[in-house]
Formats: structure tokens, sequence, C-alpha cells
């Protein structure tokens, strides 16, 4: 059969010629990704064993071997996993579907030098031969294909590839990599050896390196120069890393462990390895990133943890064990309570996946408690997927009380927009007599702090709470109180401001509402049914005027856009104008005699209380027209 040329995927060619010309220091990574990539491929093999033993009669040792050639200048790794046919190699090796490396292309900037550098930032898998590689062969047979349906594979990383049918004897998998002139420090065994050790110790497959070794003559023999031999030894430790004691596993290990199971190219931020004994015996290793993946806000995207049965792989990304709200997580989980048969459909409804992922939530919180102990790491950890949790309170109620305790906002008590103010905190800092805790939301931080809702509380040094993400809104649409303190919006109808309100204060607003009726009645005849009614603020104390509605919380534009956005039809929300008759504003607008003057006023101090709680209006250019002709007279 002749070899068939074909055309990478466009953003394969973009990377391949990155690689090509990579810069990239830590050029070894490429032996970690292919040899993960190995001990996956025998991983699935193996479990498809265990109902067919058959698959394996002919070679049942799994391993991964790895051969330098330092004549020819290539470096072999080989391993007798499942394989791939011909569409499978050329589907899986044409084409990027690893979520980390599309992540990688959204990162390139096109500064070739500066783009090296990401590489290390993610897991390229297959792809980063070519760091190395001026040319990469594939010999493969699916463990399910003949002898005569083996494949070989074929590119230079150029922009196109050759795949045929060919006769392979064996299954599984060779790469032969076909090194670049000044790349030939992989074919040193010693090289081989320290990367093996470094990235591939915890692989409980075997990895063997072909070295040489020197038999010594036996004893009463005539002394000779040693034979050199060359054969295969086992290099790496070969024990699941979770199968051992903790206090045994180095942070090292744990760390290249993680970079094994995730591709990540940095460090987790935190881990927990954890064995239970009793009703229900299983071992888990979770970990925490330090950055989250780009399709991190795509609950669509697959996430979830490795499932082990016995020590036997049986899937990845099995999302039955964690809530949606922590598939940020990373890790595996063995037990041998589930039956190595099961399926994802079964683990949904059996009742040791309920018991499991109730168990494995509680660690994860914990984890992120005893984190949130160390304030420089839990302010990087929330940086990253502050947001993500914040889903936790709605979706696990159960677990609401522990997720709010981890939550984290920016607040009036510090001039920064820095999230790290807890309900815990707030609470520690309330004054006497306050029983609520006041947030505001808004389009931005900014608006949140400049907010004229605020006035009334700063002036009584009341701390508020200042929120501006998406699901800031949402999230306290869904909750109502922390530890018995009721949150209370500062743009509410009612602060409930309880003790906190004197006596001078109410005075105040009784006199207020007496001495400026004929105002609020000239208002409400120039708004007419644009607003639900006009009052007197007490609230207002550099402001002309707010927005409020009669329900605890208002929705913001934000909001009300978002909603629209999903097919949500809304109706028309009206507002109560809160009017402050000391501001010279509203002053400048009664005094007006002229009538159609005063509605233009009307409408404009209407319009800027919209806009100041809202950050848009639904007519901007009347607005700005009515604007300018008050502003020229």
């Amino acid at each position: 059969m002749t070899a068939t040329v074909h055309g990478f995927q466009t953003q394969v060619t973009k990377l391949l010629d990155l690689l090509a010309n990579s810069l990239y220091s830590n050029k070894e990574v490429f032996l970690r990704e292919l040899i993960s990539n190995a001990s996956d491929a025998i991983d699935k093999l193996h479990f498809m064993s265990l109902t067919n033993q058959d698959l394996i009669k002919d070679d049942p040792n799994f391993k991964i071997q790895i051969r330098p050639d330092k004549d020819a200048k290539t470096l072999t790794i080989t391993d007798n996993g499942i394989g791939m046919t011909l569409d499978e190699a050329n589907s899986h090796l044409g084409t990027i579907a690893e979520s980390g490396t599309e992540a990688f292309m959204k990162n390139l900037t096109g500064d070739a030098k500066r783009d090296s550098q990401l590489i290390g930032q993610f897991g390229v898998g297959f792809y980063s031969s070519f760091i190395v590689a001026k040319k990469v062969t594939v010999i493969t047979r699916s463990v399910n294909a003949s002898e005569d349906e083996g494949v070989k594979w074929e590119s230079e990383g150029n922009g196109t590839f050759t795949s045929e049918n060919i006769k392979v004897p064996f299954r599984g998998t060779q790469i032969i990599l076909s090194l670049k002139d000044d790349e030939t420090e992989f074919t040193d065994t010693w090289k081989l050896r320290e990367c093996i050790t470094k990235y591939s110790d915890h692989i409980s497959t075997p990895v063997e390196l072909y070295e040489e070794k020197y038999e010594q003559p036996k004893e009463g023999e005539d002394k000779k120069e040693p034979e050199k031999k060359f054969e295969y030894t086992q290099i790496n430790n070969a024990q699941a890393l979770w199968t051992r004691t903790p206090k045994d596993v180095k942070d090292e290990e744990y760390t290249e462990f993680y970079k094994h199971l995730s591709h990540d190219y940095q460090d987790p931020l935190t881990w927990a390895h954890n064995k239970v004994e009793g009703d229900l015996e299983y071992t888990s290793l979770l970990y925490v990133p330090k950055m989250a993946p780009w399709d991190l806000y795509n609950r669509q995207n697959e996430h979830g943890l490795k499932l082990y049965v016995q020590r036997v792989f049986i899937m990845d990304k099995a999302e039955a064990f964690l809530p949606n709200y922590l598939r940020f997580v990373k890790g595996l989980v063995d037990t041998n309570a589930l039956p190595l048969n099961v399926s994802r459909e079964l683990l949904q409804e059996t009742a040791v996946t309920r018991k499991l992922k109730k168990a494995l939530t509680k660690r994860v919180l914990g984890m992120l408690e005893k984190l949130s102990k160390d304030s420089a790491k839990y302010t990087e950890f929330y940086k990253q997927f502050g947001n993500v949790l914040k889903e936790g309170p709605v979706e696990d109620y159960d677990n609401k009380d522990a997720i709010l305790k981890l939550l984290r906002f920016a607040s009036t008590n510090n001039d920064s927009a820095e999230t790290n103010v807890s309900f815990e905190d707030y609470i520690s800092r309330m004054k006497e007599g306050q029983d609520k805790i006041y947030y505001i939301t808004a389009e931005s931080y900014e608006a949140a702090k400049n907010s004229p809702y605020l006035e009334q509380l700063k002036t009584k040094g009341i701390e508020v709470l200042l929120m501006w993400e998406r699901v800031d809104e949402w999230l306290m649409g869904n909750i109502s109180e922390f530890n018995g303190k009721e949150f209370v919006s500062a743009n509410s109808q009612d602060l409930k401001l309880g003790n906190l309100a004197d006596e001078e204060d109410k005075k105040k607003q009784e006199t207020a509402a007496t001495e400026n009726k004929d105002l609020i009645e000239r208002f409400k005849k120039a708004l007419g049914d644009k607003v639900k009614d006009v009052v007197v603020s007490t609230r207002l104390i550099d402001s002309p005027s707010c927005v409020i509605s009669d329900t605890n919380r208002m929705m913001t534009m934000q909001m009300r856009r978002l909603l629209e956005a999903s097919g949500q039809t809304l109706p028309d929300e009206k507002y109560t104008l809160e009017l402050n008759p000391e501001h010279k504003l509203v002053q400048k607008a009664y005094a007006e005699m002229e009538e159609n003057r005063f509605n233009q006023w009307a409408d404009l101090i209407f319009e800027q209380a919209l806009l100041a709680d809202q950050g848009a209006l639904k007519d901007p250019s009347t607005f700005v027209k009515s604007m300018n002709a008050l502003l020229l007279g």
C-alpha cells in the first residue's frame, strides 16, 4: 500500500512550526508526555483484558521500553498497550483534541521567543516530540487488528504527515524520534535514566531502558576485558504512588505525579492523600491546580477524577464523585467497593458513589479551609477559582455553610479591589447593634465603591461588601443569611438599620417628607408612569437621586441582559425614585418655573439615577440630547 499524504489541522501546523524551532529550555518534558501517553494506553488495555484475557495472551506483561541509538541518532519509546488503527492514528495524531493544547494555541502571541516559553505551560502531548525530533515515525497496531492492519505514521512536522497500513507483528505503539543534531544528549543513558526517575517513578507500569551492561569474568577465568552487552533494565519504582503510605512520599513525587495525571506544567497549589478503611474503603489523592483551565466555565466540558477499582484503571474524568462547582479539582479515587465492570451510567445510580461523593466533597472543602489559613496561597487560589466556588452554596445545600466560609469579597473597609474579606471577617467587625450583613452588586469595582446607595451607610461607619462579578448577583439572590445574620442589599427599599438608625434619623425623615411635599408631588406629576413612586431619601448625602425597588434586591442591567440573552422575556421593572432635597441639582430643578423645562430636569435626574444603578440606559441618545438642551439653557 502506498502511503497517503495528509495535511495537519491548521492549529497543529502552527504548533509544530513553533515546536520545531523551540527555544524552550526544559526540553525533557517530551519524554514525560510520551511515557504518560504510553501508560494511559496500557491502562486502557489492562481494563479491557479483565473481561477478555485473550487480548493479551501473547504478551501479558505490560511494559514501556525506551531505546536510544547513538549511531542512528534515534530514540524509540515502545508500549504494549491498546494501539491504534489507521483511522485512529490519522485522527489522534493529526488534530488537536486535548484541552490543554487548545489553551496553548489560544495563548500564542506571534512572538516566537516568547511563545516558545509557553511550551512548558501546557501538556502538548505527542506533539512535544518535535521539540527534539526532526522526524517522528509511529508504528502501531490496535489490539483488535491483525498483523496486516498495522499502521505506519510519519511526519517531519512541516504541515503534512503520511500514513499507511503495514504489517506489524506486535500490538501497541512504537514512537521513533529521529533527533535533531543538537539534541543527541537524549541518546545518553545517564540522561534518560535521570529523566525517567524524575518524571515517571510513580507510574505503575515498568519503564525499561535499553543500556549497556558489562559482564565481569567469573572467578578462576582468565582476566580479560569485560564483555559489553545490551539489555533492558527497569528504571522506575513501578508502584502506584497513591498505594504508598503518605509519609513515605516526597513532595517532589506528589508534584510529578500531578503533572503526569493532569498534563499541567505547574506544580499543584495543594493536595490531600488519604486512605480510608471501614464500611467504605477507598484511597483518594486530590489536587488543587494553580491555574484555571481555559474552559473552566464551560459546564459541558468533561471533568472529574480518574477512577480505579482495586488498583485497576477504570475510567478517566469520572464526574460522579465531585459536584460541578469543584470541577477544577484533579486527582483519583481507588476503591474496592465498586465492581470492575462499572459503567459511567451505573456510577450515577449506586449508593457507593453517593457515599464517595459526599466524603470526597468534604475532603476538598477541608483542603480549601486549610489552604485559607495561608492568606497568600488562598488569594492565589481565589483569583483562579473563586467565581466557580460561588456556584456551590446553591448547588450543594448540605455544604452551604462550609462553602460560604470560603468565599471572599472586596469591602468598603479597604480601599482596594482585593477580594480578601470573608463573611466571618465582616461579622467580626460589625458595629454594636448591627445584626445585618450589607452588600452591593454593581457592574464593576469602581461602580460598587462609588455607588450612591452607600452614602448613608458610610456616614454611619457601616462596612459594605462590594460585589461586581456576574455570579455575585445570582449568588446573593439565592442565599438569605450567614451565621444567623441576614444579607441586606444596600439598594433595598428598606435598609433594615434597626438599632443603627437613631432618633435624629427618624425625625429628619419625617420632617423632610413634610417639608418637601410639594417637590415630591411635582416630580411625580412630571415622571408619571415612568416611576412607581417618588419619595424623599434619607440614604443620600452627596448624590441627587437614586432608584430603589420594593424587593430586597434590584435586578441590575447586567443580570437583565444576561437573562434576556438566554431567551427569557422580562417585564419592565418600575422603580421608586428617591430624591435628596438638599442637593443643589434637585433644588435647581425645583426652582424652574417653566413646566416643560422642569419636566426635562425631572427626566434627567431620574435617568441619572438609572444610569448610576444600571450602568446603561435603554435610550442614551435622548438622555444626551435632553442634558445638552439643559446645559445650553
